[in-house]
């Protein structure tokens, strides 16, 4: 069993608790986010086990890359915390569990890894795709998912046969030894998740926009400025590689797309409230979409961006019904390239 990689006493000498301080759904001074994190340190219940809304936030607002959240989700499982009613978990458990039957396949670079969402390799096509392979299906899942239900044993168990799966039968035996990952949740659990938890991957990942970014540049010829204004949602996994964000900057610059400034972006966003509504918290999940959207509506953009099918899925009719239109970052790449 692979074991978190987590300094204790790194966590009991900081200065800031940042991790609990900045949260924007638990309000804690210092000398409180201190007793709270002091108890969780013990393995000791404490209101911020039960309190967690499971953003992921923590993970990017520690200045020590100690990974508090992790920390989190392990101790509310040891603790018998459940985020989720307990009927909900099991049936996700049920839902999203592998087979192992998929055959082994021949793929050629660039490999894009689509995870449990095969029904989008349809928007993997045109010039940003050119010659692409597509990989999916639940047996390569990436199970970051557990972390919303207080399951780090699931990754613990799942992620190294989906790691496994990913290089034996789609990239050993066809020379390629990277793949490109469509979500942050894949891009974040093989480069932040496997190595916490001591988990060796054997291939390299890209994310999704450092390789649109890299294809807008090399059709900078073939580009059309949308001059658009858009908002950009944060997926919460996004909250675990934070320096990727960048690439959306960078994105839009190159596709003629404003991304407005709002409250809620950044350093700052909000959930799509979808977990929130999963962990049966219906009232706080209407509070945060309400206030998202306000927010989003305010800063007079056109479009509302997607990365995470699952914030697509909570928030995009909402979006378009603010007059913005909600579209994967993947789409609005290609509505720019002729």
């Amino acid at each position: 069993m692979t074991e978190l990689r987590f300094d204790p006493n790194l966590c009991r000498a900081c200065a800031t608790v940042d991790c609990l301080v900045r949260c924007q759904y638990l309000d804690l001074d210092l000398p409180g986010a201190r007793i709270e994190k002091d108890l969780i340190l013990d393995g000791r219940p404490s209101r911020v086990l039960t309190d967690c809304v499971t953003c992921y936030g923590c993970e990017e607002y520690c200045p020590h890359g100690n990974h508090p959240f992790y920390l989190i989700v392990e101790r509310q499982e040891q603790l018998g915390i459940q985020p989720a009613p307990a009927p909900i978990t099991r049936q996700q458990l049920i839902m999203m569990g592998d087979k192992n039957d998929a055959p082994p396949a021949r793929v050629q670079a660039p490999v894009i890894h689509l995870c449990a969402f095969p029904m989008l390799a349809g928007g993997i096509a045109g010039p940003l795709y050119e010659d692409a392979s597509v990989i999916a299906g639940n047996d390569i899942f990436c199970n970051v998912m557990w972390l919303h239900f207080a399951r780090n044993s699931v990754i613990r168990e799942r992620l190294p046969r989906v790691i496994a799966r990913i290089w034996e039968r789609y990239l050993r035996d066809s020379g390629v030894d990277e793949i490109v990952c469509y979500h942050d949740e894949c891009y974040a659990t093989f480069t932040r998740i496997a190595p916490a938890f001591g988990i060796e991957v054997p291939f390299r990942c890209v994310h999704l926009f450092e390789f649109l970014a890299g294809r807008l540049e090399a059709l900078a010829g073939r580009v059309r400025p949308l001059k658009a204004r858009a908002v950009y949602q944060r997926p919460c996994s996004n909250r675990l590689i934070p320096e990727t964000d960048r690439w959306v900057d960078e994105i839009f610059a190159r596709i003629g797309v404003e991304r407005v400034a709002r409250r809620y972006d950044r350093g700052t966003p909000l959930c799509c409230g979808g977990v929130l509504y999963a962990h049966q918290r219906d009232d706080l999940g209407d509070d945060v979409q309400r206030r998202n959207l306000d927010d989003m509506q305010a800063a007079g953009a056109a479009f509302c961006v997607f990365n995470c099918p699952a914030c697509m899925l909570s928030l995009g009719e909402a979006a378009a019904e603010r007059g913005l239109f909600p579209i994967f970052m993947s789409d609005l790449c290609r509505e720019a390239v002729k």
